[in-house]
Order: structure tokens, then C-alpha cells, then sequence
């Protein structure tokens, strides 16, 4: 009878212990899509206006790409977008068109890790279809009569211009100063002005109205395209997602296309 009964104890024991294991070290089964969830939500996106016609594509995309996602935009000049960011504005995502915008953000902490660069771009002369004034470079934005746009120093746009056209060592006194690079292409494109310094991709954008005038100054002023995701960011996980969209291959090459030179 003891030994029956020890027996039957000892069986129990393995029987429990089997069960044990069973609940402890077996994984569960993977979660349908993999171990992350589905990106989903609104994804709002701040960018520089010369991002327009290609964010708006590549939006397009990545919510093609994740149902149940919409990128929702903000273009304007990047200072501006900046200065929204660090007052509160919510905002997922920080693509600005050059460098020292980026860091306004970064610096006020409200950025997260390391802003990547993504493209690169360059000014050129944008002048109405068929150039009736012949402009050939910078220099011809000298001539007394002739109306010019340009950016207000401040944006990235302008910035550039000021380099290029000291770099050309000439002086251009603009009848306008715009607050964003699309501002200055309207004028050209409303025959406000003769001429105005736009990025190459906006001009490309653009070629049913102007024509646009390559210059060599343009190669010191090229801006760097810095994106980022923001501290506090309403759907950080969507956030990601976009910045790793925008750096992958289909999204560059739409980019290039555009007009938009690799970093």
C-alpha cells in the first residue's frame, strides 16, 4: 500500500510539472502583421513649402500603404513651421528645407534622436515662358527696370539666394520679399515680376508657366533637407513610419524625380 501509494504521488508530481512548463516556456502565437501593430491614425506632418507637390504624392502613398492612415500637411516656410512647432502646434513629423530650422526645433528639445537628411536642392532663376527679358544669370537682375522676387532671408529660400548672389558679388534689390519660395514663384507666374530665385524643383513644378535659368553661384547655396520626428507627437508610432517611408527607396526616387538632388 505505501509503495503503490508513493507511486501514484510521483506521477502527479511529473503530471504538474509537465503543466508548469507548458504555461511558462511555450510563446505564445505570433499576433497577426507580426509582433508591432498596424500604423493607423492621423499622421500630421509639417513641411517646407517646396515640398508640396512630392509630399503630396508620397502621402499618398503611405496611406496606400497603411489603410486606415492620413497624412495630414502643413506647408509653409520653414522658419514659420519652426516657430509653430516650439509654441505648441501638434505636430507628428519636421521636414524642413534646410538645416538651421531644424536645429531651432532640435535645440528647444523637441525633436526626437537625430534629424536625417533626405535631399538636397538648388536655386535657379525663374523667369516667365520663353525668358522674353533674356536673362542668362545673375547678373542680369541688375538692369534698372527689372522687377525681382526673392525670399525673405529668414526662410531657407532666401538664405540660399543671399549666398548665391554674394557669391556672384552683385547687388539685387528686390521689389518683394516673400515668406516662402511658392510666394516668390507666384509672382513670377501672376506677371508680378520678371524674375524671381526659386529651388529647381519648384520651377520643374511649375513649367507650364515659367521657364527656369540654371546659374553657377547656385552650387554654394544648396540647402540640406533635414526630417524629423517630434517629441510630442500625437501618433509617434505613424510618426516613424512616415520618416521611414520618406527614406526608403520609392519615396527618394520619386524625390529625385522631381527635381530633388541624393544627400
Amino acid at each position: 500500500m505505501r509503495t503503490t501509494l508513493a507511486g501514484l504521488m510521483a506521477v502527479a508530481v511529473v503530471g504538474l510539472s509537465g503543466c508548469g512548463n507548458d504555461s511558462t516556456d511555450t510563446p505564445s502565437p505570433p499576433s497577426a502583421g507580426g509582433s508591432s501593430a498596424a500604423v493607423t491614425g492621423n499622421v500630421t506632418v509639417f513641411a517646407a513649402a517646396s515640398l508640396t507637390e512630392s509630399f503630396t504624392e508620397i502621402g499618398k502613398d503611405f496611406e496606400a500603404a497603411n489603410p486606415g492612415t492620413k497624412v495630414i500637411f502643413n506647408f509653409a516656410g520653414s522658419s514659420a513651421l519652426a516657430t509653430q512647432i516650439n509654441q505648441g502646434a501638434p505636430a507628428d513629423v519636421f521636414a524642413s528645407a534646410a538645416p538651421k530650422n531644424m536645429a531651432t526645433v532640435t535645440d528647444a528639445g523637441n525633436g526626437t534622436g537625430t534629424a536625417t537628411t533626405f535631399v538636397k536642392n538648388q536655386l535657379v532663376i525663374a523667369v516667365a515662358k520663353g525668358n522674353p527679358k533674356g536673362i542668362k544669370g545673375l547678373s542680369d537682375l541688375t538692369k534698372p527696370g527689372l522687377k525681382v522676387a526673392l525670399c525673405a532671408e529668414q526662410v531657407p529660400c532666401g538664405a540660399a539666394a543671399k549666398k548665391a548672389i554674394d557669391a556672384a558679388k552683385v547687388k539685387i534689390t528686390p521689389v518683394t520679399l516673400e515668406q516662402d519660395v511658392k510666394g516668390a514663384l507666384s509672382k513670377v507666374k501672376l506677371g508680378e515680376v520678371d524674375a524671381s530665385l526659386v529651388y529647381r524643383t519648384d520651377a520643374k513644378a511649375a513649367t507650364a508657366d515659367v521657364d527656369a535659368v540654371e546659374f553657377p553661384e547656385s552650387a554654394q547655396a544648396i540647402n540640406d533637407y533635414p526630417i524629423i520626428v517630434l517629441k510630442k507627437a500625437p501618433n509617434a508610432a505613424g510618426a516613424q513610419a512616415f520618416v521611414d517611408y520618406v527614406l526608403s527607396d520609392k519615396a527618394t526616387s520619386l524625390l529625385t524625380e522631381a527635381g530633388f538632388q541624393a544627400p
